[in-house]
């Protein structure tokens, strides 16, 4: 029958990172960057703390003058030795030797909000891309905010409709950078609505796994353990458990249908065990 799944008989690929990799920051937008700035002090933090090397790229952003002067005043008060902005505006711009140089030396690299599109568009299957997988295998330290953690798994939320019931028209996926495989990432989850939008694109992706990050909230991925930290909340929804859904018979403006998954709901201090699939109280 379309749409019936056996879920006994679903691999299930593994979402943990190998343990040598670096952590990841993953944060769902509008972080606090003005009073105590828990979640950018915990980034330079696991970066290296007060040897910490950053490397801020505002590929996603408009504004790349402005919002990277902003990080680079916001890590060096926090207490990183060196912090740099790397602005690759065109695709070209991935190959300059200055801009690999910079990854290469950098402990910690922080993706800035923008359209995440713009950062697939501009890195994908670059020189830089190759570098940033190198770094991050390496131990090095890759955070992002709103579209940069939108660009984190390895299919992406590119746009789509929010505070809507899911439908397969509600979310487009593209590829994203593939620092955390087999997941979707939703940002800004609570404030705009966007649980339907995450549903929608679990449905549409082979990904078991999805993280819906409320505002100034993180996930902090280390190996198989999510941390959740700051003021929100983060949703987990869990597909691995789906009996059924109708993806496969949907028009796109037609609704979706999805019966048996598992949600999550987890505010500062849980943790999450990736190859569990179950919370840690």
């Amino acid at each position: 029958m379309v749409g019936q799944i056996e879920t006994q008989n679903q691999p299930q690929d593994s979402v943990a990172l190998p343990e040598t990799h670096g952590e990841l920051v993953i944060i769902g937008g509008a972080e606090d960057r003005e009073g105590e700035c828990r979640i950018l002090r915990e980034f330079v933090r696991r970066a290296g703390g007060l040897q910490s090397h950053i490397v801020v790229m505002t590929v996603a952003t408009g504004l790349p003058g402005e919002v990277g002067e902003q990080y680079i005043g916001i890590f060096k008060r926090l207490g990183a030795e060196d912090v740099r902005v790397v602005d690759t505006a065109r695709r070209e711009d991935a190959s300059d030797p200055k801009a690999i140089d910079n990854i290469t030396q950098a402990t910690g690299v922080f993706f800035t909000g923008g359209n995440q599109a713009r950062i697939t568009e501009c890195l994908k299957d670059t020189e830089l891309e190759t570098t940033l997988h190198k770094r991050f295998s390496e131990g090095a330290v890759i955070g992002g905010t709103s579209a940069g953690a939108a660009m984190m798994p390895d299919m992406m939320i590119v746009v789509g409709e929010g505070a809507t019931n899911p439908r397969r028209e509600v979310a487009e996926m593209d590829r994203g950078m593939g620092f955390l495989p087999n997941v979707v990432i939703d940002q800004h989850f609570a404030q705009r609505g966007r649980l339907g939008r995450l549903l929608s694109a679990l449905a549409q992706q082979p990904a078991s796994l999805g993280f819906g990050i409320d505002e100034n909230t993180a996930i902090v991925v280390s190996g198989k353990i999510v941390e959740v930290i700051g003021e929100g909340a983060v949703t987990i929804v869990d597909e691995s458990t789906v009996t059924h859904n109708n993806i496969e018979s949907l028009l796109p403006d037609e609704d979706l249908a999805l019966c048996g998954a598992t949600l999550h709901v987890l505010p500062t201090g849980y943790k999450f065990d990736l190859e569990k699939r179950s919370p840690i109280f």
